[in-house]
């Protein structure tokens, strides 16, 4: 382990919601020089699925997101509360946003978002041995479902039409896996 070579002298908070908390530090830098730092807490886990059928099939979730003024695809995904298990949670958002249901679950990564900035923390799973039953949307979500060949899914995130960071990185851990 290393040693950690900032300290914090003051920590101000400047906004709070249920979902994200924004602080104002000010710090000590490694050069032993007088500096600040910005830092958004997040109150929830990031839950990323890739479910994946018998037959290399998967599931991308398409929706307009408000932060980047842009339409996005992306792998099925939501927060988890912290005192919530994180497969309690991503079997949650699995059947929220596909209506599917897992027998199988593996976790096969774990992510920091953006780690200059937030401490927010991801979790991919790998869902197979798939059922089909309803989705149970949010008031927030307004949601385009596309079932695709995973390895379809795998050129758009070559090609860059995919460019959320927990989609991209599940889905190229996800093709190492499978042997694709």
């Amino acid at each position: 382990m290393e040693r950690n070579p900032w300290k914090t002298k003051k920590i101000n908070p400047i906004y709070e919601n249920p979902w994200i908390k924004v602080e104002h530090h000010e710090i000590i830098n490694p050069a032993g020089n007088d500096g600040i730092y910005g830092k958004v807490h997040f109150k929830n886990r990031a839950m990323g699925i890739i479910p994946i059928d018998e037959n290399g099939n998967t599931w991308l979730i398409g929706q307009y997101r408000y932060t980047l003024d842009e339409y996005t695809w992306e792998i099925p995904m939501g927060g988890g509360p912290m005192a919530e298990d994180n497969l309690e949670s991503a079997k949650r958002e699995l059947k929220e946003e596909t209506g599917l249901q897992a027998e199988k679950w593996t976790e096969i990564m774990k992510i920091h978002t953006s780690n200059s900035v937030t401490d927010e923390v991801g979790f991919v799973y790998l869902a197979e041995e798939l059922t089909q039953g309803d989705t149970d949307f949010e008031e927030t979500e307004i949601l385009k479902i596309k079932k695709l060949q995973f390895t379809e899914v795998l050129e758009m995130v070559m090609n860059g039409e995919i460019t959320d960071a927990i989609s991209i990185a599940g889905i190229l851990k996800a093709a190492r896996i499978l042997n694709l």
